[in-house]
């Protein structure tokens, strides 16, 4: 059965820069109707629930906008859109205001009543913003309440599968409602993809687990320029607990901006090795990448990971200002207080994503992108703490400049037969006699990506990675599902596959094409960084 929906604005994600983009789309025109749709549940979904450490602005009078600005795009390789990394810096202090003065949340403060900021690496100044360790949670709380507060459609456990367009425009998209299995055809004068990355396609990862680059794959089929999808961020120290999916779960940078140490299995304090100046303040790419050599090399622990101590910082200012950590650990049998933790480099944020500009329009008229599915704020690398900055601050300019368009923009006419096409791709699992089971196409994946595609690469293992990850598509277009189409996690997990496929098979091509190594892509077989390749690279899909 196909249900429709007629609205001004369709938001598809829920995380930070879903929910801002609601939130000021609301402010700025009462008249307009907003659907949100939730793949999980409202609040309680998506990556920004997540972050730990903080957001960065640049709050104190002795810092300074050119300073953020200069350390973005350092820590970017240069690589950066500077037009954007120039609006994030500038808009991230605004938004603080308004999170705290308007929605309610209340980060640390100093004795003195300012706001408490502490220090992440790559920054020249300690500026993140924070709530203990536990800041995603304070931000999606309140953003949650404003939301719920406001006269704003939310479709919780609902799911966007494409997007639909008429001669090129973007004018909604096709919904499966996860809890009954039917289908909701959603018409929508503006379309806002905000879903989230694919991290999720390698072995070790970090996001939540409904994750599966959705947007950007839903991007891709549709036309939409990509920017840089090579440039993928490992987190360095994810959790190791065995076959757990709790495994990847991070432990914050603000342990090691607070003097957190790694040691590999043999003892040995290897950042010096690799960093020696900043060692575990370096950025998250060269610290990622020198856990990987290690462990690699025979030098990890017998896991398969190495080490991290913050036990010599003492209980009391553990607990003070990392109970988050403390829990998260002992919650697996760690005990942070006391001594070190197994952890491993884990796949964390995409900096590459879909060519967006300064209020997130695209190529593609009626569709807009905000937060990790869009490309060109952070470059190479990504700063901890300006991830969740990037999703609060385009997503409020993004929220503004689609309330503008919809007022004046006509509902567009959908083919049935387009809609009805895309019904039948996505039920064919049903119908097939025979085929594959999605689950075991899924670790293969993140093997493939783990190994081929991953922290160091090379032109061979790319180009093998590539051959793979297309008969990998093709095995995924013949999965079997089995059951009714109601609460099936069998048949979710096979669309999970097909977009974490589509996304892979981008990041594979892009990471050849760079033939350098530049932030968070490091080429075995290109070691430096070459000042000919100081351009993006631009993806469209051939049709």
């Amino acid at each position: 059965m196909i249900e429709r929906l007629d609205t001004d604005i369709l938001i598809l994600g829920s995380g930070g820069a879903g929910l801002m983009a609601a939130v000021h789309a609301r402010q700025r025109d009462r008249r307009l109707k907003i659907v949100v749709a939730v793949k999980g549940l409202l609040g309680q979904s998506g990556c920004t629930r997540m972050v730990q450490g903080g957001y960065n602005a640049v709050l104190n009078p002795a810092d300074s906008l050119d300073r953020h600005f200069e350390d973005t795009i350092r820590g970017g390789a240069f690589l950066n859109n500077q037009e954007l990394a120039w609006t994030l810096v500038e808009d991230a202090p605004k938004r603080i205001i308004e999170l705290e003065n308007r929605l309610g949340c209340l980060f640390d403060r100093n004795e003195d009543g300012t706001i408490h900021q502490k220090p992440f690496a790559g920054q020249s100044f300690d500026r993140t913003v924070h709530k203990g360790d536990l800041t995603g949670i304070e931000i999606m709380s309140n953003l949650r309440d404003a939301v719920l507060e406001s006269d704003i459609t939310v479709l919780e456990e609902c799911r966007g599968l494409d997007l639909l367009d008429v001669d090129g425009r973007i004018c909604g998209a096709l919904l499966l409602d996860m809890r009954s299995g039917k289908f909701l055809a959603a018409r929508a004068g503006t379309t806002l993809v905000a879903t989230g990355g694919a991290a999720t396609m390698y072995r070790i990862s970090s996001p939540s687990l409904e994750k599966s680059g959705d947007g950007m794959a839903m991007a891709w089929r549709a036309g939409a320029a990509f920017l840089d999808m090579e440039m993928l961020q490992f987190h360095p120290t994810g959790l190791l607990v065995g076959r757990s999916i709790a495994t990847g779960g991070l432990l914050e940078e603000g342990l090691r901006g607070a003097g957190a140490r790694l040691f590999n299995g043999r003892g040995e304090r290897y950042m010096e090795r690799y960093e020696p100046q900043k060692l575990e303040r370096a950025t998250r790419d060269v610290i990622s990448r020198a856990g990987y050599i290690e462990i690699r090399a025979g030098r990890g622990t017998p896991s398969g990971g190495v080490l991290l101590d913050a036990s010599h910082l003492g209980q009391e200012f553990l607990l003070r200002h990392f109970p988050g950590m403390v829990e998260r650990c002992a919650d697996y049998g760690f005990d942070l207080l006391c001594g070190p933790v197994e952890v491993s480099p884990s796949a964390h944020y995409q900096m590459g994503g879909v060519e967006i500009d300064r209020d997130g329009r695209t190529n593609l008229e009626g569709l807009f992108v905000a937060g990790e599915d869009s490309g060109g704020v952070h470059g190479a690398n990504r700063l901890g703490g300006n991830g969740v900055a990037d999703s609060i601050v385009f997503g409020a300019r993004a929220g503004a400049a689609m309330a503008a368009c919809a007022a004046s923009r006509q509902l567009e006419a959908v083919s049935d037969s387009r809609i009805h096409e895309l019904v039948e791709l996505w039920s064919n699992p049903f119908r097939r006699d025979t085929g594959e089971k999605a689950f075991p196409l899924r670790r293969r994946l993140e093997d493939l990506m783990w190994e081929k595609v991953g922290i160091v690469r090379d032109g061979a293992g790319l180009r093998q990675a590539i051959e793979e990850l297309r008969a990998l598509e093709e095995r995924a277009g013949r999965v079997k599902v089995s059951g009714g189409t109601a609460f099936n996690p069998e048949w979710n997990e096979a669309i999970n596959l097909a977009n974490l496929c589509a996304v892979a098979a981008i990041v594979a091509r892009s990471a050849l094409v760079r033939e350098e190594s530049r932030g968070a892509h490091y080429r075995s077989d290109f070691p430096a960084p070459d000042p000919a390749w100081l351009k993006r690279i631009r993806l469209l899909r051939d049709n």
